[in-house]
């Protein structure tokens, strides 16, 4: 590797690369993109990091030993800043000056050790070859630092795949902070955080990470960075600490507990062994309730439709009280259309649609399939009643409400297609509960996410549930800014959407937030 890394990056014209040389410092942040914090459930209000030995940085080609005895080896897929010049109380304006070059980096670490190190990451993260980085610098002349991407595959599958376009702490912000307290010199390497997707690689695999300009003159790239996983063989002695996991491990290593369960059953993984294989925590914490409740249904829409989820609106809902805000699990319930026969024989007694409002648990929001039907009343005033006495959160049907100035009344939030005073059985038969329905156009599974405002109802898959939150809150603190510079009499050109001028300005107000 060429240990002039800082002075040929610095020379070098945006058509030349040069390979990346042995870094001084190595300096790590925690979290920075929206979609990683909200796998971990939290999003930092500033940027924390840490450091790591020089002598774990490798080329790509070379391989990276799993020691023996530990389980739970992790990529991260990441962008590599390499400073240019000394440094030394940047403002966040001038931080991205400072950069000679990016490059792609992996930020390996072991889960088994992390206990060990006591938040400080030294040996979970600061073994020999645990910072793999190039094999090109794409000079940072010609950037926008806004407009880099980092894609990873594994065995190749593309697994993580994201851009700055939004990170939590953009570049120039990072330099501005660190060099505060320290001073950074040219070589330097700042590793700028992960996306989602990061996982566990076994002996065997092999990991690439490309760093890209997609929309720049040239489209450069650092060309893909590869590592492949070996084996150890030497065990670690009885003078240290020794590599030791545990379920809460298991699951942040693989990323969630669907793909460690998706992992256990291909083999991959080891099994949960407590009490959080029994009783998965419910992903509508406490926290991401707050959040959400200060981000519209249309914000929610736009993060999910970047994810390729179009089909998520229930169509043509309104709700009974204007400006009510509804959050909560969907329980569902499924109407047939009419049949005398099928009526006769599922309408009575203690049918079906009396069973879901009897069982509706606190926080749930009842969905019900009423075919688009709005011709007929799915929900009356006792219902009604006793969802709101049950504890649920809210009522989604499709369909029509029976007695809707009586439920009005009610606390509870009732999303429909407006009034009708018909009875159940002039188009329906209450059929089945806890299944996968279609409501308004979306299909809605028992434990979806459900959303309301005065946009409509929107359903998020829970396992997408806090990156989409994360993603749309942030959307929003960008958004609320803008308008208030357009309220300051700004003008929207440059500003909406934001051009990097903007985005600069929008970081250093982010800071003193």
């Amino acid at each position: 590797m060429n240990a002039d890394l800082s002075t040929q990056a610095a020379d070098a014209t945006p058509a030349r690369t040069a390979e990346p040389g042995a870094p001084g410092k190595i300096i790590a942040v925690h979290l920075n993109y929206p979609s990683r914090a909200a796998q971990r459930g939290r999003t930092p209000a500033k940027p924390s990091y840490f450091l790591k030995p020089s002598s774990s940085v490798a080329a790509t080609g070379d391989t990276l030993e799993r020691p023996a005895g530990a389980e739970l080896l992790a990529f991260e897929g990441e962008i590599a800043l390499i400073i240019g010049r000394p440094t030394r109380r940047a403002s966040p304006a001038e931080g991205w000056a400072a950069i000679s070059g990016v490059t792609a980096a992996n930020d390996f670490g072991i889960y088994d050790l992390r206990t060990a190190d006591k938040g400080s990451n030294l040996r979970s993260k600061g073994g020999d070859g645990f910072t793999p980085l190039g094999p090109r610098v794409i000079p940072a002349a010609g950037l926008d630092p806004a407009a880099l991407r980092v894609r990873t595959w594994v065995n190749g599958e593309l697994v993580q795949n994201d851009t700055t376009a939004d990170l939590l702490f953009p570049f120039g912000q990072l330099v501005a902070d660190l060099s505060q307290m320290l001073t950074l010199e040219p070589g330097d390497v700042i590793l700028t955080g992960t996306p989602a997707g990061s996982s566990v690689v076994l002996p065997g695999d092999v990991v690439e990470v490309e760093v890209d300009a997609p929309d720049a003159a040239g489209a450069p790239s650092s060309g893909r960075l590869v590592t492949t996983i070996t084996a150890g063989t030497e065990p670690f002695g009885d003078f240290g600490s020794k590599p030791a996991v545990d379920d809460l491990q298991r699951i942040e290593a693989w990323g969630s507990e669907d793909e460690h369960a998706a992992a256990v059953a291909a083999g991959r993984a080891s099994a949960l062994e407590g009490a959080q294989a029994a009783q998965p925590a419910s992903v509508l914490t406490e926290e991401i309730k707050q959040q959400i409740a200060g981000v519209a249904v249309a914000t929610l829409s736009v993060a999910l439709r970047k994810r390729g989820y179009h089909d998520i609106f229930i169509d043509g809902v309104f709700s009974n009280h204007p400006g009510a805000r509804m959050i909560g699990t969907a329980k569902t319930l499924r109407f047939i259309p009419f049949r005398p026969d099928l009526f006769a024989s599922h309408a009575g007694g203690f049918n079906a649609q009396k069973v879901a409002f009897d069982t509706v648990n606190p926080g749930e929001v009842l969905v019900v399939e009423a075919r688009g039907q709005r011709g007929t009343g799915t929900v009356g005033d006792v219902l009604a009643l006793r969802a709101q006495v049950r504890g649920a959160a809210g009522i989604v049907t499709d369909g029509g409400v029976r007695d809707f100035d009586a439920v009005a009344q009610f606390d509870i939030p009732v999303f429909s297609q407006g009034a009708h005073p018909s009875v159940l059985g002039r188009k329906h038969v209450p059929w089945e509960v806890d299944v996968t329905i279609a409501c308004g156009g979306a299909a809605v599974q028992p434990g979806d996410i459900i959303v309301g405002d005065g946009d409509g109802v929107i359903v998020i898959p829970p396992q997408l549930l806090a990156e989409v939150v994360a993603e749309a809150a942030e959307q929003e603190r960008q958004d609320a800014y803008v308008a208030e510079q357009v309220a300051a009499g700004e003008s929207v050109d440059g500003l909406f959407p934001m051009n990097a001028a903007w985005k600069a300005r929008y970081s250093e107000w982010l800071a003193q937030q």
